[in-house]
């Protein structure tokens, strides 16, 4: 007996296309992500600026945002700000004493993300750190910054694996980290690649799997930022 749910799931997997995937997203952003004037000027400042259009998708950023609310997370740290829109997302999520720290090395990506920041009203409570993340890092710990409720990683991936030891040095039991980008369309299950963001990706996810100190996953998504996905892990122990 034919089972009509099991046929139209394999009739979709027949027919998705990235023309589909896109249309999806759209969908479920005019369902489920209320239009919001800020986060538009700043999609439009980036692009008008030049930056690459590498931003979280609409639906990603309440995803993120989301995430933060269930954390109830307080302080945030992210790793790779761009022009700010996905700092916008999620310290929206931040109670009104809240504190988000995002690291950029690009001056003039930085710029861009400041005007967007100081738009949306958020100035307050987010503080731009420009400069390489792996020398920006160490200097928080320095200063006595964290432990992080939050630290979303979302920079160069060949570097990955080093955030990810200075995210467990910034974390405490309880800490959520997010990564973006560690799907690849695919190409992190290639051993052999020579892409130094493929192989990035593969050590971060190995050093997942090998710390005794979380527990991880990660999911793969489609839509308009292609096919990718997100790593999430939940540190559990003292580093």
């Amino acid at each position: 007996m034919n089972d009509p749910d099991l046929d139209a799931y394999r009739f979709a997997r027949k027919t998705m296309t990235p023309d589909q995937w896109t249309n999806v997203d759209r969908y479920i952003t005019e369902q489920l992500v209320r239009p919001d004037p800020d986060l538009d000027a700043a999609l439009h400042a980036n692009a008008n600026a030049g930056l690459p259009p590498i931003d979280v998708a609409p639906n990603q950023g309440k995803f993120l945002h989301l995430l933060a609310k269930i954390q109830r997370a307080a302080s945030i740290l992210e790793i790779g700000t761009l022009g700010g829109y996905s700092t916008i997302w999620l310290a929206r999520a931040l109670p009104s004493n809240g504190r988000l720290v995002t690291l950029e090395a690009e001056p003039a990506h930085a710029d861009v993300a400041r005007e967007n920041i100081s738009r949306a009203g958020l100035s307050r409570i987010v503080e731009i750190r420009l400069g390489r993340a792996l020398e920006t890092l160490p200097k928080l710990a320095d200063e006595g910054r964290g432990p992080f409720d939050l630290i979303f990683i979302d920079a160069d991936k060949p570097n990955n694996p080093g955030y990810l030891e200075w995210a467990l040095k910034l974390s405490r039991p309880g800490t959520l980290i997010i990564a973006d980008n560690v799907i690849r369309d695919g190409a992190v299950i290639n051993s052999d690649s020579d892409d130094p963001r493929v192989q990035g990706v593969r050590h971060f996810i190995e050093m997942l799997a090998a710390e005794p100190r979380i527990a991880a996953t990660a999911i793969q998504t489609i839509g308009t930022k292609g096919y990718d996905g997100f790593a999430i892990a939940l540190v559990t122990a003292e580093s």
